[in-house]
């Protein structure tokens, strides 16, 4: 979905900073997604028209809103059957106000839920999960307390889950073709990373190297899971393999139980890496006591976003809300 934009310019006084104006330049952190505009280092908010009109278009409109969630989680502009469809929950709703809310909640929560972005970003978060453990935060949340938090960044999260995703759009008929090609070849650039290369000596056994990815996991796996994932090295004494290296952290970044486990930290991260674009302890942040405080609460739920108003104080939130 394609929005007509007016970028809205003040025409701004003659101002100087040891001699040169500040200029206009333009950021993309995604090609091929909306960019946005800088004056100097003030961000420009543009003026999104409805074609033909001079309507406004803002968040609270129920096609940008879902256009928004195809950005943030998926990396990619809206296939129009799926825009339709989210589009069609809101509006159905006929104007009552508790019936949107409660609806763009379930928009929200669907497009993670989904098994374009469980399959692409979730599996990139897990992946680091599994070769690097968990990273440490501090958090003053009930005390001041060191807390395990995802080794993954932002900075690691777009490109890595652009790999993943590249070309899928999940209903179409060869998306499950492109995901799979994208999974073989994003494990094996990743096992091929210096960083992994130095946590991992290609002088372990195969049985040495799948203990510590489920270690790092935090799983106790199955003796079949583990034996799974070692013979993917084909009996072979050391793990040198590439290829059979991206397939065992594969198995076990894909093991049901740390799925399971890890599901509610990957859920509250992306409301900081998708919504308000930051990594939870950047920004108007300095420690991780936000994502601890919203953790704690969608773990006393059971993992409900509604009742643990999740979602919403996200979405409503002035952070999320001055993107716009």
């Amino acid at each position: 979905m394609k929005f007509a934009v007016a970028l809205l310019i003040t025409a701004f006084a003659a101002l100087t900073v040891w001699g040169q104006a500040p200029t206009l330049h333009v950021v993309t952190e995604i090609p091929n997604l909306p960019s946005d505009l800088y004056y100097g280092t003030t961000k420009v908010k543009p003026l999104r028209l409805r074609p033909g009109t001079n309507t406004p278009i803002t968040i609270n409109d129920s096609d940008f809103f879902v256009n928004q969630q195809y950005v943030d989680f998926l990396s990619r502009f809206p296939d129009q059957s799926g825009f339709d469809f989210w589009v069609n929950q809101i509006t159905s709703c006929n104007g009552d106000a508790n019936c949107i809310a409660g609806q763009r909640d379930n928009t929200s929560g669907a497009f993670f839920l989904s098994i374009e972005f469980q399959e692409t970003g979730y599996l990139a978060e897990r992946m680091y999960k599994v070769a690097y453990g968990d990273g440490n935060g501090t958090s003053t949340f009930g005390g001041s307390h060191q807390i395990p938090v995802p080794i993954i960044t932002r900075s690691d999260f777009l490109p890595d889950t652009l790999q993943l995703s590249n070309g899928v759009i999940i209903g179409q008929p060869d998306a499950q073709t492109r995901l799979e090609a994208n999974k073989v070849a994003f494990a094996n650039d990743f096992v091929s990373r210096p960083r992994f290369t130095a946590a991992f000596a290609t002088g372990l056994t195969p049985a040495q190297f799948v203990d510590a990815l489920f270690l790092n996991a935090g799983v106790t796996p199955s003796s079949t899971d583990r034996n799974d994932a070692i013979n993917e090295f084909g009996g072979a004494a050391n793990t040198a393999d590439t290829a059979a290296r991206g397939r065992a952290v594969r198995r076990v970044a894909e093991n049901s139980i740390l799925t399971n486990s890890e599901k509610n930290k990957a859920f509250v991260l992306m409301q900081y890496i998708g919504y308000l674009r930051r990594d939870p302890n950047a920004g108007q942040d300095t420690d991780y006591t936000g994502y601890d405080f919203w953790l704690q609460k969608l773990n006393n739920h059971g993992g409900d976003f509604h009742a643990a108003q999740m979602v919403r104080s996200f979405i409503v939130s002035g952070e999320y809300l001055n993107r716009f």
